[in-house]
């Protein structure tokens, strides 16, 4: 099976996380394609497939005889999709022999090469799309698809390796998707996450990233008599708003800026409430951020009265360059195996982060390889079925680079 056949049956199943359930996973529903995929896996010969409590699904191939000492390579994906835009009843539709140009989805929106100047360039491939009224869900279920399809050649094709440990995650669009993961017990020296972007990308450089929320609380009196003494929650989260640079939003920024991005605002006059996610490349950039919203709740609270504001931040995930700098044999073997599958590598930051950003802080070094995908969160989600084939089979090729390269070099 090919892995774009894998992605339409994957991508038909409803796995949206949620940010505000509390609950690990945030959905129960994404215990629907972890189950599975552990039947899927242990069709394929992994024969101890599993999924936990917490919805992280884990399997193994042993090394072939005589590869035992090779490095122990971990491949990663995530199961969830982004809540910002709909994950259910996802409809993909193939488009053979895609011309390059605008593309009119069923629902009557537009795949534009104005907004999407790559587009050109995957003329003759066959297309991916969903019917424009959701999001594909080639975020991540393309690495998940890429993944699985590299399992079963490898065990159809007797390609010997070295062991091969195997995750599917959930919960990774809302950054939890490391909470629960159990390294010791995947048993990696290495690992690859398998997430977004063009086939040939390798990326291990990402944000640091946090979520910030302002709680405010407001004074409410009859307007005719507000004078100086109503406080509306609603204005002081508009205030806010106001306070930070204007030109630090996503879509004024681009490569290496960092930025504030809104991502809910309401309320009422006496209670009201906005948050943000934040974003930087560069730590000390981030922690001036950081201040920067500190700042912000102090002044207010001192313009408006102690505990009008309230500042919540929650730290995400750390730039994983910092892991990965002693260990660059691992963009060099990955950038070495997308030459041998006749893809140009490319190395570039990531403008958001993966769950490799938090293993690599937890001690298995993880960078992200591509998976082919493109615009993804949003119902012009896009990828083709040629690009997923080269991305596994430069997974293939880094898997055997790295059955060749024992744990003592």
């Amino acid at each position: 099976m090919r892995a774009y056949e894998r992605l339409q049956k994957y991508v038909v199943v409803h796995t949206t996380s949620d940010e505000f359930s509390g609950t690990h996973p945030s959905t129960m529903r994404q215990f629907d394609l972890a189950t599975l995929l552990v039947e899927e896996l242990k069709s394929l010969g992994v024969s101890d497939a599993r999924v936990d409590d917490k919805c992280y699904v884990y399997g193994s191939l042993p090394a072939t005889e005589g590869y035992e000492n090779a490095v122990r390579l971990g491949l990663i994906a995530h199961m969830d999709t982004a809540p910002d835009c709909s994950g259910e009843h996802v409809k993909p539709i193939l488009h053979p022999n895609y011309d390059g140009k605008d593309l009119v989805l069923p629902s009557g929106r537009v795949l534009d090469v104005a907004s999407f100047p790559h587009l050109p360039s995957l003329a003759g491939r066959t297309l991916i799309t969903s019917d424009g009224t959701t999001l594909l869900g080639a975020d991540d279920k393309a690495g998940v698809a890429e993944i699985m399809t590299a399992i079963e050649r490898i065990q159809s094709e007797r390609i010997p390796h070295g062991k091969l440990s195997i995750a599917f995650t959930p919960d990774e669009e809302i950054g939890e998707g490391a909470d629960f993961f159990d390294v010791a017990a995947f048993g990696a020296d290495y690992a690859y996450t398998m997430d977004g972007g063009p086939e040939g990308e390798l990326e291990y450089e990402n944000f640091n990233a946090a979520a910030a929320v302002f709680s405010i609380k407001g004074f409410s009196v009859h307007p005719g008599s507000a004078k100086d003494v109503m406080i509306n929650a609603l204005l002081v989260a508009c205030q806010i708003n106001s306070l930070l640079p204007a030109c630090d939003t996503p879509r004024c920024t681009e490569e290496y800026e960092g930025f504030y991005h809104i991502t809910r605002l309401g309320g009422t006059i006496e209670q009201a409430e906005i948050a943000y996610i934040v974003r930087d490349h560069s730590f000390a950039c981030y922690e001036g951020r950081l201040a920067t919203l500190r700042h912000i709740e102090k002044t207010l609270n001192e313009m408006y009265g102690a505990g009008t504001v309230t500042l919540t931040i929650k730290e995400q995930y750390r730039n994983m360059k910092e892991k990965i700098a002693p260990c660059m044999h691992l963009i060099e073997n990955a950038e070495a195996a997308a030459k041998e599958a006749g893809i140009e590598p490319k190395v570039v930051a990531i403008r958001g982060g993966t769950d490799g950003a938090r293993l690599s802080y937890m001690g298995l070094p993880c960078p992200n390889l591509g998976t082919g995908g493109y615009a993804f969160h949003g119902p012009c989600e896009h990828i083709t079925v040629e690009g997923m084939d080269r991305a596994t089979d430069m997974l293939l090729c880094l898997i055997k680079r790295y059955s060749a390269r024992s744990r003592e070099d």
